[in-house]
């Protein structure tokens, strides 16, 4: 599958899905406007002050978290490849006041668009595996860092991703064994939307995350796992506390999210 082809299937596959999102009781647009933070305590314990730092957004979709970030005081740029997700993004930040930046691109071809380096680099949440490569994603991130800089990542674990879609049986491969192209009905925010797209992703295993990321100069300094996700973004879940959310039938069994906290070394 070439680089032409899985992008242009994903930028229409985002594009066909912002509309849905944007109307959508999981994204609350309305709450977020009167000014309820998008950021969950995973992300934000790691993030800590950010007071007057500058941070670059990998793949932000309409640009919540980056607007929720530069309200906490931070100097934030959004990329992302949807150009319809990103004009949302803008009109958001222009309605709230917000200093928050937005690129719209292919983040492999960020460097043609952006020259800045970055305090801190920050990415959430069913990102990577939109990614087919992620040595080019870890080599971009170091990149991007100012030297001591720190990059905060929080994901949905490589174990949710080998399960069908509730979660009854092991569909997939742990590790990165090639596209998976799918079509879907509706979106993971709204079930019920009257939309149908192709997507393709990629499995990534924690190996393959970890060791992109050492390889290109990154030093870990925290790792964690969870047995719970902040989103209801996937069937047959409970929520057993305010906002975390477990597969009913798994309770506590499997990680459903992951977080990393590295430092670009010197």
């Amino acid at each position: 599958m070439t680089d032409i082809n899985y992008l242009a299937i994903n930028k229409q596959s985002w594009n066909n899905r912002t509309d849905a999102h944007l109307k959508s009781a999981f994204y609350d647009l309305d709450g977020f406007l009167k000014g309820k933070s998008s950021l969950n305590d995973i992300e934000l314990n790691l993030l800590g002050n950010i007071e007057g730092k500058s941070i670059l957004h990998l793949q932000c979709h309409f640009g919540q978290d980056t607007i929720s970030l530069s309200q906490l005081g931070a100097e934030v740029t959004g990329v992302d490849l949807s150009d319809k997700a990103i004009e949302s993004a803008k009109s958001i930040a222009s309605q709230m006041n917000s200093t928050a930046k937005f690129i719209c691109c292919n983040i492999y071809d960020l460097p043609n668009h952006l020259e800045q380096k970055f305090d801190i680099i920050f990415t959430s949440y069913g990102t990577i595996t939109w990614l087919p490569d992620l040595q080019e994603w870890a080599k971009l991130i170091s990149n991007y860092l100012k030297p001591e800089g720190r990059f905060i990542f929080a994901e949905f674990h490589p174990v949710v991703w080998m399960f069908d879609d509730n979660f009854e049986t092991v569909a997939y491969n742990y590790f990165n064994s090639g596209p998976i192209l799918e079509t879907e009905s509706g979106t993971y925010a709204d079930r019920n939307a009257e939309i149908t797209q192709q997507y393709v992703c990629w499995n990534h295993s924690m190996a393959e995350v970890i060791s992109a990321l050492i390889t290109n100069g990154l030093e870990i300094k925290t790792f964690q796992e969870f047995d719970y996700s902040p989103y209801n973004c996937f069937n047959k879940t409970i929520e057993f506390e305010p906002g975390k959310y477990r597969i009913e039938h798994l309770d506590d069994k499997i990680p459903m999210v992951y977080a990393i906290e590295a430092t670009r070394k010197p």
